[in-house]
């Protein structure tokens, strides 16, 4: 390692600082792909440019960095300017037209962007060893896992094969990024070097913390202390709202909700989740027993709403949301003719939009009343909550369990309407 930081980092003539111990770590990583960052400040983009350069005295070694779009590439301060402040002097030469820095054994480093999906296919026929995203949580998916079908090197080469990124958390890829390489991370070869502001020692620490201050604290969480799990509650749900609990009484009435999804999941796509949410009331209390998501086909989902109401027993009521038209009058009828024959099954035709049919649920979380059973599903119902709407990618669960609600809500309302009816009737009798 020390001679690959010597020959690759310390004695390359065109990095002009030896790294910090975070981005030499960065450096010496051996493995395909690797994100560097966390907390603004850290020494991400210098982190990045050294790995560009690092093997530019390689006669057949390209290296390109992309930025989401021009402007972010051109911005003062970013990669391709700073580029320039560390090679301009050289003896690389700059291609204005290709945004491309040219190195006497004729090792290419050039700076893109990827705004749109179909940008991709500009690189369609290209060849890289080092391609490189700065800001990765601002970019799609999809559009990075296509650019790996860009790395390959000739058969006997030594360079390496890399794929590196530097990124602070938020953006509209913070789910992916997380999910890729920090969750999924280790276990799929993916390293990740977190590094704060305390680990940049050529940055006036003190005057960039003030800066942050002004920050809402959601950003100020993300940038000062490189928080992926900081996520801004949506204004519908608290994460403190829902008391979890280890069972529920077994005397009530129960109803399993869904809400339908037919998509499986493609590379580079995020598509709706069919969810059911199974759910019990009693006294004014509600308990969500557990809930069941899959993303498949239309007979995978067929199958799972199947599964499900064989283990959830023929005492438990099982609703849909109907879509609207001759469509939705068609599936409803099919699922009762075929699926769940046998079973208490009812189509439901919602009104009003989701943010609406919600605040009954809302209410009743702030008042105490609703329940979590236990079960690994909490977590990615509680996030997904919190964050309706606006700030959670998907609302499947929660429209799940908002018309499980409603149906629960629904019966108690009558029952008390109608009780003092009855009495009435049984006085004057």
């Amino acid at each position: 390692m020390r001679a690959l930081m010597r020959a690759t980092i310390i004695e390359n003539k065109y990095i002009p600082h030896d790294p910090t111990p975070k981005q030499a770590e960065f450096l010496l990583l051996q493995n395909r792909e690797a994100l560097y960052g966390g907390a603004a400040g850290g020494g991400k983009s210098d982190a990045l440019l050294m790995a560009a350069l690092q093997y530019v005295d390689h006669p057949k070694y390209a290296a390109i960095l992309f930025r989401k779009s021009y402007a972010d590439l051109s911005l003062p301060g970013a990669l391709m300017d700073r580029a320039h402040e560390w090679l301009d002097g050289t003896d690389a030469k700059w291609n204005e037209k290709k945004k491309q820095w040219l190195f006497p054994k004729g090792a290419t480093v050039t700076f893109a962007y990827l705004d749109h999906v179909n940008d991709r296919f500009n690189y369609q026929g290209s060849e890289f060893q080092f391609v490189g995203f700065d800001e990765l949580t601002q970019f799609d998916e999809s559009n990075y896992r296509y650019l790996f079908s860009r790395l390959r090197r000739l058969k006997g080469s030594t360079i390496p094969i890399r794929a590196r990124s530097a990124s602070n958390p938020g953006g509209k890829g913070h789910d992916w990024v997380k999910q890729r390489m920090l969750v999924e991370g280790e276990s799929k070869g993916r390293k990740f070097i977190p590094a704060t502001l305390q680990d940049n020692p050529y940055l006036d620490a003190d005057e960039y913390m003030q800066s942050l201050q002004e920050l809402d604290p959601l950003t100020r969480e993300q940038l000062l202390k490189g928080d992926w799990d900081a996520r801004m509650d949506g204004n519908k749900f608290k994460r403190s709202w829902f008391k979890i609990v280890d069972d529920y009484p077994r005397d009530g009435r129960f109803v399993r909700y869904w809400d339908l999804a037919a998509t499986e999941p493609k590379p580079g796509k995020d598509p709706d989740w069919t969810a059911g949410a199974l759910m019990t009331e009693k006294d004014g209390q509600y308990w969500i027993v557990n809930v069941v998501r899959d993303r498949c086909s239309p007979k995978g989902v067929e199958q799972l709403i199947y599964n499900t109401a064989m283990q959830d027993g023929r005492h438990v009521e099982i609703h849909m949301e109907q879509e609207p038209g001759s469509s939705g009058v068609n599936t409803i009828d099919h699922y009762q003719r075929n699926v769940l024959r046998g079973f208490t099954f009812y189509g439901n035709k919602v009104t009003g939009n989701k943010e609406l049919r919600a605040n009954p649920v809302s209410s009743a979380a702030e008042a105490g009343n609703i329940f979590l059973v236990r079960g690994e599903w909490i977590n990615d119902f509680v996030d997904e909550a919190i964050g309706f709407p606006g700030n959670s990618s998907h609302d499947d669960m929660v429209d799940a369990v908002s018309g499980a609600f409603d149906k629960l809500f629904v019966r108690i309302d009558m029952k008390h309407a109608v009780r003092p009816v009855v009495a009435g009737l049984r006085k004057r009798g």
